[in-house]
């Protein structure tokens, strides 16, 4: 069996938006080349979550995480996301799907932040 990982962004109206996603799609790929990874996204940009998600089990993905690549758990996550994970797992019902946690919540993501955010201060730079 597959496996397969959605990294599920908003959208935006902006193409140059995605770019961050598509880099770190791009290094998902690398560390883990035996899965099967694509973007998805909320709105305003292509290809959804649904299509995201029958793309992957037309690849023989039977185990299909989605990763919602969003700071916290806001409206989104809490009404939009799981709607269209109960949609996804009636329309597929042989593949275990794992909804994660928003990955901006993740401690490793928080440190990272963290670490960015005071990268340079107190060496002159604004």
């Amino acid at each position: 069996m597959r496996h397969g990982l959605i990294l599920f962004a908003h959208g935006a109206r902006d193409p140059r938006w995605a770019e961050p996603f598509e880099g770190i799609l791009a290094r998902v790929q690398t560390l883990q080349p035996d899965v099967l990874a694509r973007l998805a996204f909320l709105e305003l940009m292509t290809p959804s979550l649904p299509d995201a998600a029958a793309a992957l089990v037309a690849q023989g993905c039977g185990h299909i995480a989605v990763q919602p690549m969003f700071l916290g758990t806001g409206g989104h996550l809490r009404r939009d996301l799981p709607a269209l994970m109960d949609t996804l797992r009636g329309q597929f019902p042989r593949v275990t799907w794992q909804l994660r946690t928003a990955i901006g919540e993740a401690p490793s993501v928080m440190e990272a932040m963290a670490c960015a955010a005071v990268d340079g201060l107190g060496d002159g730079a604004p």
